[in-house]
């Protein structure tokens, strides 16, 4: 008979940890005496992360003795006790490999049904002092699951666990949970997956994406990969000034053969030697026709920009320039619905590519054209934009010159009359795309319709980090130089170098106040995916699924070369 061993509460706290405090309620201990289970919780217990953690799919969070023997052994630790994992219910007799999604228990009073495994973070190896623990938990087959609360009522540590369902389709938790984050996914069991109504939402969404990918992968588009690694030279073969801050520079390839196509609305990563030393790196949109067999960005000259000063005054055809294979997840997609691009200011040049690609394929989607400009003087690719619509069956423009009109508002765009299953693409000042997104989907719009670029770093996703204080520019890390290879993160505009005293890049990018994105930071989650323009890591923990290639997962590698990031 199964039987619930221990009840484990704590409260949210503010723990230190690596120069870093995080917001956690990892820290659970036993309770003694009957338990008030209710919806969202049991009395006396909270977490810190709600995102990834607690509410009503994962009220209560279960794990079992028997794998608390597994790990005693397995670490070789003495010191485990109940409450340890951060779960709330210590149990023994329901493994992962026989609990199922849907699976329903009744304990004591209250009654439960199985959701999700558990939610494989940081905070368990935090917890455990062991920082490989979320891969382990995954890789051992030993997650853990999540409870939703049935019905509410008092449980105490002694008490029968009896099952009163069986979930549909009889999906372990263990084999569930490697579905998600194991490769070699089988699509049969993908399939009956989406089929379970107990499964919490995220993990369903997370089975539907993957089924929308070829053979079920978890990685993204490979249409997407870039066409050629590292960096090649490219010869400038020709320079227009589009506005008195604006100037276009077609490239070719030296031999001046014909260019790998680009996807509409990707970017370009140059490096510039002669603007200064190490090389500067910067990216730009590619702002012409992807099928023309070269290259054209657009520069628009900022007062302090180092790299635009110095092409805008140095470039001339015959210039040779460094650039990387076109990159970046923000292009146009095929489709037959309603498109609508919109931009602000330097940021139509990635929206002009693709409204050359849909000029090109003399396309019958209806086609909205919005772009907003200082004034009439300071607009770049007037005519060139005005001609591409005029070549359009179903394209309408407007244009709003923010001097004399302000700036786009949601009563402006709604009188447009924007379809509401238009497909739109922003690209422009933060704030205006900000403004904008709210603007369409306040308007009708699915949010999940909306996609922008985004050149500067991505916003960081720390969960329970705790940052109250102001974020410092990117800048090389404190103490001693490090004597490893260079890395250059090309987003934050920085290269620092490599010191072995730094378990992952991901931990060199934290000491340099570079922007990062984690859950895990043991290879497991994949949030940490980033795109290697030049160099080779190398990994220091194995991942447990290789991210796509051409991408490194940088909570759990070092670089083995010179390396340049997306990052």
């Amino acid at each position: 008979m199964a039987k619930l061993i221990s009840v484990n509460v704590g409260l949210p706290q503010n723990v230190q940890w690596r120069d870093k405090t995080v917001y956690t309620g990892i820290w659970k201990t036993p309770v003694e005496g009957p338990v008030m289970v209710r919806r969202l919780n049991i009395d006396g217990d909270g977490q810190g992360d709600l995102g990834g953690h607690g509410g009503e799919q994962r009220a209560v969070m279960v794990y079992q003795t028997e794998s608390y023997d597994f790990w005693k052994k397995y670490l070789g630790r003495d010191d485990l006790v109940p409450g340890h994992f951060g779960e709330n219910f210590t149990i023994t007799g329901l493994p992962d490999a026989d609990v199922c999604i849907g699976d329903r228990y009744r304990i004591g009073e209250a009654e439960f049904e199985v959701t999700q495994p558990r939610v494989t973070c940081f905070r368990v190896g935090m917890r455990m002092n062991e920082l490989r623990m979320p891969n382990l938990l995954v890789s051992q087959r030993r997650p853990g699951f999540y409870f939703r609360v049935i019905s509410e009522g008092r449980v105490c540590a002694g008490d029968d666990i009896t099952r009163t369902r069986r979930g549909r389709h009889e999906l372990s938790v263990a084999d569930v949970d490697a579905l998600l984050y194991l490769p070699n996914r089988d699509l049969e069991l993908l399939r009956k997956i989406v089929d379970v109504p107990a499964l919490s939402p995220g993990w369903q969404q997370s089975f539907r994406d993957m089924l929308a990918t070829p053979q079920g992968s978890a990685s993204a588009s490979p249409s997407a990969a870039p066409a050629w690694q590292g960096f090649r030279p490219l010869r400038v073969r020709g320079i227009r000034r589009e506005s008195p801050q604006v100037m276009s520079i077609e490239l070719e390839a030296e031999d001046r053969s014909a260019l790998p196509a680009p996807l509409p609305g990707q970017y370009l990563t140059v490096r510039i030697p002669g603007a200064g030393a190490p090389a500067p790196l910067r990216s730009y949109s590619l702002s012409g026709d992807p099928a023309a067999g070269y290259y054209r960005i657009s520069v628009k000259r900022e007062e302090h920009g180092l790299v635009s000063s110095w092409l805008h005054e140095h470039v001339e055809p015959g210039s040779i320039v460094e650039a990387a294979a076109p990159r970046g997840e923000f292009y146009l997609t095929d489709g037959g619905g309603p498109v609508l691009l919109m931009s602000a200011g330097i940021g139509i040049t990635p929206v002009l590519a693709m409204l050359h690609a849909l000029a090109a394929a003399s396309s019958g989607r209806d086609i909205w054209w919005l772009h907003t400009a200082r004034n009439r003087e300071t607009q770049a690719f007037a005519t060139e934009a005005t001609g591409l619509i005029e070549s359009l069956p179903s394209a309408r423009q407007s244009v709003f010159y923010t001097q004399t009109q302000g700036r786009l508002d949601r009563k402006t765009i709604a009188a447009l009359g924007i379809p509401a299953n238009a497909t739109a693409y922003l690209c422009g000042p933060t704030q205006f795309m900000s403004d904008m997104r709210d603007a369409l989907a306040a308007g009708g719009l699915d949010p999940q319709r909306i996609h922008n670029e985004l050149f500067g770093a991505l916003p960081p996703i720390n969960p329970g980090i705790v940052d109250d204080t102001p974020r410092n520019p990117p800048h090389p890390p404190a103490g001693v130089v490090g004597t490893g290879p260079p890395i250059t993160f090309a987003r934050s505009g920085l290269t620092a170098a490599w010191s072995s005293a730094y378990g992952s890049i991901l931990d060199l990018a934290e000491a340099c106040d570079v922007p990062t994105r984690f859950s895990c930071r043991s290879g497991v989650c994949h949030l940490c995916v980033t795109g290697v323009v030049a160099g080779r890591a190398v990994y220091v923990q194995q991942p447990l699924e290789p991210p796509e290639p051409g991408t490194v997962l940088i909570c759990s590698a070092a670089p083995e070369t010179d390396l340049v990031l997306d990052l």
